[in-house]
């Protein structure tokens, strides 16, 4: 084989390497958020047991506004997912990646539950972006060019979420 034909099999190795790489990261995504929606339906189910919300307890400085001409002490530490409902109550939990269902204190499933959630929640924003610039790496290469042009795609990869 000549010069250009082993340039051209050596590029094309890259790009499908790359494309295997971009189609892995998505599958893993997908996983991953499969797994975050089952969290955030079991803190929902713990949230209505409980018989609270995410924002219908109050926070410990409303507590101690409430309290100040009692006699009580000030500061009372109320969980938010807990709230009012017993904390030491046991309740079922299966842990991820394993059929083990273990009777845990009500606080420490919520606990654990939010816990993964966050990591979870860090895990896809961190896919996420290794997809963008896959996709983004990719399309640089040309691979895409007949399906989306490259300033569409670039405006795309480059767009980032404003903080709230």
């Amino acid at each position: 084989m000549d010069d250009t034909m082993k340039q051209f099999q050596e590029k094309l190795i890259e790009i499908e390497t790359e494309a295997e790489n971009l189609l892995l990261a998505r599958h893993e995504l997908v996983e991953i958020d499969r797994m975050r929606n089952g969290n955030r339906e079991a803190l929902t189910a713990l949230r209505k047991r409980a018989r609270t919300t995410v924002t219908s307890v109050p926070s410990p400085f409303e507590l101690v506004m409430k309290e100040i001409d009692e006699s009580r002490p000030l500061v009372k530490e109320i969980c938010a997912t807990c709230g009012n409902h017993d904390s030491k109550e046991k309740t079922w939990m299966m842990f991820s990646g394993t059929d083990i269902f273990a009777r845990v204190p009500f606080h420490a499933a919520h606990t654990i539950l939010e816990k993964d959630q966050t990591k979870l929640d860090y895990d896809v924003k961190k896919l996420q972006s290794y997809v963008k610039e896959k996709s983004f790496l990719i399309s640089e290469q040309g691979v895409l060019a007949d399906k989306i042009g490259p300033g569409v795609l670039k405006s795309m990869v480059t767009l980032q979420d404003k903080p709230k």
